[in-house]
């Protein structure tokens, strides 16, 4: 599949606002203390994927009904459903000047991940987070997602980069008072 960036401007992958918020203090110690252990970008995207992936649990396997959409609220708190880890993981690497953009795949509803730019392409990361029958990696060598869509299902992956939230989701999000209201009002479609 080719991924088609909403936007020519790379400098808008970059960028933070009130979602991607990589200039809150929060965003920029965590981002700090992860680059300490890493000797490159490319090993700086690896741990800040692992971490979003494995120290921030998906609120609904963690029973945690709290809702999060801005990145350091989902470090602030710990918790998030796939967008908001999504977007905790794209602030923490354009916090390091790594392009990154938000992306959509379609199955009962709509789940988010990320695409990072590497070596003048870019390349899909889940850090959604695993548990059994999922395992998300983070790779440049092919997707290591935590789903795959079945068009027989009427599953896709969404080729659209964007620079920003998807307005659909971002506005599930930021209504929902709890994740149970939230369920039932996530997005089916974009």
């Amino acid at each position: 599949m080719e991924l088609i960036q909403n936007t020519p401007d790379l400098s808008a992958y970059l960028a933070a606002d009130e979602v991607i918020d990589h200039g809150h203090p929060l965003v920029r110690e965590t981002a700090a203390r992860l680059a300490k252990g890493a000797a490159d970008s490319y090993g700086y995207a690896w741990l800040a994927f692992e971490f979003v992936r494995d120290a921030i649990p998906h609120s609904q396997d963690a029973g945690d009904p709290r809702v999060t959409w801005r990145a350091s609220d989902v470090l602030e708190q710990g918790t998030g459903i796939c967008y908001a880890k999504a977007h905790a993981l794209a602030a923490l690497l354009r916090a390091e000047d790594i392009p990154t953009a938000l992306c959509y795949q379609k199955f009962d509803v709509v789940h988010g991940l990320v695409a990072v730019r590497f070596n003048g392409a870019w390349h899909r990361q889940d850090p959604r987070g695993n548990k059994p029958g999922v395992d998300a990696q983070f790779s440049l060598d092919g997707e290591r997602l935590a789903f795959a869509p079945d068009p027989e299902f009427n599953e896709l992956d969404y080729p659209v980069l964007y620079a920003e939230p998807h307005p659909v989701v971002l506005s599930a999000l930021k209504a929902a008072p709890d994740r149970p209201h939230l369920w039932q009002t996530l997005p089916t479609a974009l």
